[in-house]
């Protein structure tokens, strides 16, 4: 019995468990999806490769399997190499299919011809093409075992244009069954009670939460190890909600504080890079001692000499300091003075937030909006936040309660992940935890990247609510009046300044126009009617447009995002 090679890359997906493929078809792998929809992998056609990448990627980490990118030979698979970048510095599982042209046309000139295994070894932790179709099923094992094994990444499996609607006798095939789960290894105990040593004599501890512990699961485990030991703790971007945010030892809203005067830091499957400012003074301490827990050994010591380095899983070895803790009996006093220290910090920059956010003044400023998001959309619904001011204000007025609901542009940074993102929690939310919903909270700037891929979400019927929050440019913008004036300067592109974009622009019709609900608001009144609105209709997709005051939260610095203190 014959099988061809799109068959065969299909099953083989279909028996490493591969549950969604997105991608943008075309020769030569229109046969591939075909084949995969054929064996229940649930496909998305999206509009843009880097979206249909960003969206494999986001399944990784959601659900600890990666998603599969399909794309095209040459352009299209260099338009995914910002998913697989993303996904590889962020540390989340993903497969990319690319094809490439037939291997009789090597060198030349085919048909978008390209070194892609060569270009892909730059982006991937594998990056490999199937000598035959036999063993197309052991090189997709190793791609999706090697892409969750250790610390995650990106794999990429290239195959060649011949191999797709190619035959092979079934007979001849290298079957192979699903890859075993990754093995979950632990810190040596001498690791464990050094790291217990050094926790019990600090005077002014913080736990700092990574999203490698959310993608652990291990929120059980470090919600006992706080509540045991009484430490405040500190969630890096995308940890929100591995603890709830509002659990009182959440020091979040006193970050700098926290950072600049902690003597013992624990670091749960977080990395002492840019996010938390390379764990250096003047932001810490000069004799700050750091214990560092992470799956890869090598992260361990990068930037600061640790006082215990403890390499393993995060939620095992949360569960080896549980069990040292529960031998000492030590817990860090409640009425500390830097507890006192870290509650007045609290007290006078939420107190600050909610004075911004309560001002009456139109149009609307960020902490204002948000104030009304966060009293209107599901308390459990997973957020998706991408922009500058929009994420960076939208991550301290929004909380999550629970693990692994928020997604943003990560450790890498990335303009243009949030719809991709967002078409990748509603597909798993819909399988998965079915009445889920998707906020999908953008920059008007941020939007521009992926904003085609509204087609994609109305097309599958995806009932996400994207709210752009729009000051008319990056960073900051102009109102419709100055920018009239600006332009009776003369050509545009000589006096327009590089952060601005188009007035008043009505991004909600690109919803209206593919059959979703958009609104344009200005008034906190509007802005409430549009989310009771959205969060009712649980069917439609919907994007609320919210005007904003386009210099709301002008900072003094030229790149606010970077010295910002709250990042």
């Amino acid at each position: 019995e014959a099988v061809s090679g799109a068959q065969l890359i299909a099953q083989a997906l279909r028996a490493q468990n591969i549950e969604y493929m997105f991608g943008v078809v075309g020769i030569p792998v229109t046969e591939i999806a075909i084949a995969a929809q054929a064996v229940g992998i649930k496909y998305v056609g999206m509009r843009n490769e880097q979206s249909a990448c960003y969206a494999a990627s986001a399944v990784g980490y959601l659900t600890g399997r990666p998603g599969v990118c399909l794309v095209v030979s040459g352009p299209g698979f260099l338009h995914a190499l910002g998913g697989m970048a993303n996904a590889t510095i962020n540390c989340w599982p993903l497969i990319v299919i690319g094809g490439s042209s037939d291997r009789n046309q090597e060198t030349m000139g085919a048909f978008q011809e390209f070194p892609q295994v060569e270009a892909g070894r730059l982006y991937n932790k594998l990056s490999v093409r199937p000598s035959s179709l036999e063993v197309i099923p052991a090189v997709i094992e190793k791609a999706v075992r090697t892409s969750m094994y250790g610390r995650p990444g990106s794999c990429y499996i290239d195959i060649p244009g011949d191999f797709v609607n190619l035959q092979v006798n079934k007979s001849s095939v290298k079957y192979m069954e699903c890859c075993l789960p990754p093995p979950i290894s632990m810190a040596e105990h001498s690791a464990v009670s050094k790291a217990a040593s050094v926790i019990a004599l600090s005077k002014q501890p913080l736990l700092i939460i990574g999203k490698g512990a959310a993608y652990s699961h291990a929120e059980s485990n470090i919600r006992k190890l706080v509540d045991l030991c009484g430490l405040p703790f500190l969630p890096t971007p995308m940890a929100k909600g591995v603890v709830p945010d509002n659990h009182p030892n959440c020091v979040a809203a006193a970050r700098s504080t926290a950072l600049q005067h902690a003597d013992v830091i624990i670091l749960l499957g977080a990395r002492l890079n840019w996010i938390l400012h390379f764990g250096l003074p003047p932001r810490y301490r000069q004799d700050v001692k750091v214990i560092q827990i992470d799956i890869c050994a090598e992260e361990l010591g990068n930037n600061v000499r640790p006082a215990a380095t403890l390499l393993g899983d995060i939620k095992a070895v949360t569960e080896q300091l549980l069990e040292e803790f529960n031998k000492r009996s030590w817990k860090y006093p409640s009425n500390s003075e830097w507890w006192q220290k870290l509650r007045v910090k609290i007290k006078n920059n939420e107190e600050r937030s909610k004075g911004l956010a309560l001002q009456k003044s139109l149009p609307m400023n960020y902490y204002t909006v948000f104030h009304h998001i966060r009293e209107l959309i599901p308390k459990d619904c997973i957020l998706v936040s991408e922009g500058a001011n929009t994420m960076d204000i939208g991550r301290t007025m929004l909380p999550n309660s629970f693990p692994r609901q928020r997604l943003d542009a990560g450790t890498f940074g990335t303009m243009g992940v949030g719809l991709g993102f967002a078409i990748a929690a509603a597909m798993v939310a819909r399988d998965h935890t079915p009445g889920r919903r998707v906020v999908c909270i953008e920059g008007d700037s941020a939007f521009g990247f992926s904003g085609m891929e509204v087609e994609t979400i109305c097309r599958y019927n995806l009932p996400i609510l994207i709210i752009i929050v729009n000051n008319n440019g990056i960073y900051t913008g102009l109102d419709a009046n100055s920018w009239e004036e600006m332009l009776k300067f003369g050509d545009p592109a000589m006096c327009v300044p590089p952060v601005s974009l188009l007035p008043n622009a009505h991004y909600e019709k690109i919803m209206s126009a593919f059959g979703g609900k958009g609104y344009f608001v200005k008034t906190p009144e509007e802005l409430q009617n549009a989310l009771k609105a959205c969060v009712t209709d649980k069917q439609t997709p919907s994007l609320i447009n919210v005007m904003i005051d386009p210099q709301s939260e002008r900072k003094k610095q030229e790149f606010p995002w970077l010295t910002r203190s709250n990042l």
